[in-house]
């Protein structure tokens, strides 16, 4: 049987499912996709993960046939921005969108759907090398969660991302700026001010005047990621202590510049602190984590390094 039949047998089977997942489904023709049109109006979520056979004509089947989605996973899949275009057209209730891997998407796609789906709450565009972020230029204040780790992005499309002012996560781990030390400071514009979770990790080159800045204009931070940030400073760590005052979880691991000083400033500030997550930091010595240790009991100290943060995917609460 093959699994254009098998969609055939589940579409007509369950006239009124709401969720269909068909990821793994590699094989999967957009033909499989074309009983939709009858049996697709009820569903609100999708999830085509993985399956390559799927063009930017079957993402236009999914748009005629599904105007109530509020749910597509396509990771890994060979679309274009067209067909992100023909989703955003008709799907006007998305709010979730996992766009991860999908190697063909550049901003033109993400400004279809940005500008197109005003409800858009979501979204993962992570390993999306075309993308530089300039697409989410003008996103609706809904947009909560953008996951954009190991992208190309710019500084103007850092500030294209906040633009909307209803942000709480934020990855984008792995950027490696050497001509833009200073391009995340844009996120301490203040349309970040509802920030609640930052993964800048493995961001090497990201400056003092960047964390200053995202310091004092996200004053609502809980976790931050910075491992591997190398450059980092005394300057940086204590403008984390003196203004990051909810701040609970901060991981430092394998910072090259943390020192008993920087690591002092973060003792006497962050008074909510209660979890750091640090190791293999050269410059700190025992007696400056001893001493940690004596004046800030309540904050346990964890050796391990934590590559992802944040809420689960498949939970997100957009109204917290």
């Amino acid at each position: 049987m093959s699994q254009a039949d098998v969609s055939y047998r589940i579409l007509t089977r369950f006239q009124r499912l709401e969720y269909l997942s068909l990821s793994g489904c590699i094989e999967l023709p957009d033909s499989g996709l074309t009983y939709l049109k009858n049996y697709g109006s009820r569903l609100k979520t999708l999830c085509l993960d993985c399956c390559f056979g799927i063009t930017d004509y079957g993402l236009s089947l999914v748009g005629n046939g599904c105007p109530s989605l509020t749910v597509i996973s396509l990771y890994r899949c060979n679309i274009t921005d067209a067909g992100l275009e023909a989703l955003a057209n008709t799907c006007w209730s998305l709010r979730h969108v996992n766009l991860a891997y999908c190697p063909l998407i550049s901003d033109s796609g993400l400004r279809a759907l940005s500008q197109g789906c005003c409800q858009l709450g979501a979204i993962k565009i992570s390993n999306c090398r075309a993308v530089s972020g300039v697409g989410l230029r003008g996103c609706s204040s809904t947009l909560v969660y953008v996951d954009a780790e190991s992208c190309n992005l710019e500084p103007e499309g850092i500030m294209a991302i906040v633009s909307g002012g209803g942000l709480k996560f934020l990855n984008i781990a792995g950027l490696s700026w050497l001509n833009f030390r200073d391009g995340l400071a844009e996120i301490g514009n203040g349309f970040a001010a509802r920030l609640k979770i930052l993964n800048l990790r493995m961001c090497r080159t990201i400056s003092d005047a960047s964390i200053v800045a995202i310091a004092k204009g996200c004053p609502q931070l809980q976790e931050w990621n910075l491992a591997l940030c190398h450059e980092v400073r005394f300057s940086g760590w204590a403008s984390v202590g003196l203004n990051c005052h909810n701040l609970k979880k901060l991981h430092v691991n394998r910072c090259r510049n943390l020192c008993d000083q920087g690591l002092q400033a973060l003792r006497d500030g962050c008074k909510r602190l209660s979890v750091l997550y640090m190791n293999r930091n050269c410059r700190i010595s025992d007696t400056a984590v001893e001493l940690f240790k004596l004046y800030r009991g309540n904050v346990e100290i964890k050796v391990e390094e934590v590559m992802s943060i944040g809420p689960d995917w498949d939970s997100l609460e957009y109204d917290e």
